[in-house]
Parts: structure tokens; C-alpha cells; sequence
């Protein structure tokens, strides 16, 4: 039978990667990354990267294969994640996804489909968010699919547009989009969940050790690789407030301050969209014997003896 899949999901700052790295090497895993940013090359700091003399030796799949001019394509990613899996399963290892990129998640081990793209289209939409806004274009969003506004944050640009895109093209709502929680993989999903004020300690301290660790020299040498013509990695959270730093918009401490106040905000939004998976078994992130609750989870599922 080939091997189940394990995915570590839950808000950033939680420990995930340690927890992965963790079950990988209790169980001969390896690690197939669903972190949407991590796909970027040199976006290393800003997305809390693990550096290869951290992975503990435990093969890790899908970092750094997009330049940062490139827009992320989900679709894209499924194709990548699941031939990853697959190459993983054929060699008797257990893939172990990790990332809080909820539909990254789910478009790797759901039956999702998605939609194409029409590049004329796609490049008014991208012309009107610059125009009018991403709050403009989220109030359209929720007029013409409201399920669809209260998953996504009204200033996540990058996803509104893709919305619209997805309604105009199909003439189908986005939320329609996302089915039924159904596997197409024999999967455990464990989800870590942290005390909201222990998650903002965790996030602040995570911010503070990105400036301490050079985020600005990072972006500053994107930018030379075409950081802010990136559609997609131009908006990532760090990247996006030090560009307006280095654009003069901001102080330093002002980019710092969003960054701190943004990630917040996108944790809870995590926190929301995993929350309404019934599969995901919650383990309590602050725990010391983390690993070995998460051991016993598997043990009860049978995926892990």
C-alpha cells in the first residue's frame, strides 16, 4: 500500500517546521513545502525559512523553484506538490506537508479544480487594483460573492483579483470553487494552536529576529532582482512594508510596526480558514511533549506505530 500523507498545518509563528522535522525523522519523512512565499528564491528571511544546516539532514521539496517576478499560480503548485508526493510514496517515505498557505494545503491533497486564466483579463483587474485599491475591488467581491469576500482579506489584492477573475471566466461563484473536504490521499492533518496572546509574542519576537537577521539587505537585494514588479511576492508580508521603507514611505520602524500588525491579522485569518476543516486534529503548539502527542495521533490513525 503506498505510504499515507501527514500534513502539519496552522498560523505562522506556531512551530510548525520544528514539529515537521520532528515526525520526518520518527518516521522517514520528508518535508514538501505549502508556504506560498518559500516558493521564492532569496526569500529566505522574510518568510522564516529553514536554511539547509537546520533541515536535520530530512530531504525537503517545492523551496525556492519560482524567481521573484514570477505570480503564484495554485494551480501550478498542485501539479508540483502532487508529482512531489508521488516520488515520495514511490520510494516507501512518508510525505509530511507543511506550510500555512491554506489553499496551498488543500490543493494538494483535495480534489480541487481550478480554473484557467485569461491574461488580458487578468491585466485590467490588476490595472483597477492599482487605480481604485484592493478595498474597492473586495466591495465588489462581496456583492457579487459574498461567500468568497469573508474568506479572503479585504486588502490580499493578489487573491480578490484571482476571485473576480474565477466569476468572470466561469460565471460561477470563487467560493464554489472549493468542494467538500475530500481527500484524494489517505492523509492525517494535525493543526497546532497557540493562546492568541502567546501567538502575538510569538509573531512580534519572529518580526524582531527578521530586522536582526538582515530582512532589509534581503529585500534591497531583491528589489535588484525585480522584487516590485512581482505581482505576487512584492505583496508578501515583511517584503511589501520594507519596500515602502526603502521607498521612503516608511521609517524603519514603521515597516517593522506593520509587519508586526499585518502577520497578527493573517494568523487569525489562518486560524479561521483551518478552523473550518473538520479533519484537522488540534494540538496544543506550547506544549513540551509536542512531538509525542502528535506521535499518538498518528499511532490512533495507524500511521505511525
Amino acid at each position: 500500500m503506498p505510504q499515507p500523507l501527514i500534513a502539519v498545518v496552522g498560523p505562522t509563528a506556531a512551530g510548525k517546521s520544528g514539529l515537521s522535522l520532528r515526525l520526518a525523522e520518527s518516521l522517514g519523512g520528508e518535508i514538501v513545502n505549502a508556504d506560498s512565499m518559500q516558493l521564492y528564491r532569496g526569500m529566505d528571511i522574510g518568510t522564516a525559512k529553514l536554511p539547509p544546516a537546520e533541515r536535520a539532514g530530512v530531504p525537503h521539496h517545492l523551496l525556492d523553484i519560482w524567481e521573484v517576478t514570477r505570480t503564484a499560480s495554485v494551480s501550478e503548485y498542485q501539479q508540483f506538490a502532487r508529482a512531489a508526493i508521488a516520488e515520495i510514496r514511490g520510494r516507501g517515505r512518508i510525505p509530511i506537508l507543511v506550510g500555512g498557505s491554506g489553499l496551498y494545503v488543500r490543493a494538494a491533497i483535495d480534489n480541487l479544480e481550478f480554473p484557467g486564466t485569461d491574461p488580458l483579463l487578468r491585466d485590467g483587474l490588476e490595472a483597477e487594483l492599482a487605480d481604485l485599491g484592493a478595498a474597492a475591488l473586495h466591495a465588489r467581491l462581496a456583492r457579487a460573492d459574498p461567500a468568497a469576500a469573508a474568506a479572503i482579506l479585504p486588502g490580499n489584492g493578489r487573491r480578490i483579483v484571482r476571485a473576480l477573475e474565477v466569476i468572470e471566466l466561469s460565471g460561477r461563484p470563487f467560493s464554489a470553487t472549493l468542494p467538500d473536504y475530500e481527500s484524494v490521499y489517505p492523509a492525517v492533518q494535525l493543526g497546532l494552536q497557540l493562546p492568541r496572546d502567546e501567538l502575538d509574542r510569538r509573531v512580534a519576537g519572529r518580526v524582531s529576529r527578521m530586522w536582526q537577521a538582515g530582512l532589509v539587505a534581503e529585500v534591497r537585494e531583491l528589489a535588484g532582482r525585480g522584487l516590485r514588479q512581482g505581482r505576487t511576492a512584492s505583496r508578501a508580508l515583511g517584503y511589501a512594508q520594507v519596500l515602502r521603507f526603502l521607498a521612503g514611505e516608511w521609517t524603519q520602524e514603521q515597516a517593522a510596526a506593520e509587519t508586526a500588525r499585518a502577520t497578527r491579522r493573517f494568523a487569525r485569518r489562518q486560524e479561521s480558514w483551518f478552523r473550518r476543516d473538520p479533519r484537522i486534529s488540534w494540538l496544543p503548539a506550547d506544549e513540551p511533549g509536542l512531538a509525542g502527542r502528535a506521535l499518538a495521533v498518528l499511532r490512533e490513525s495507524g500511521l505511525a506505530s
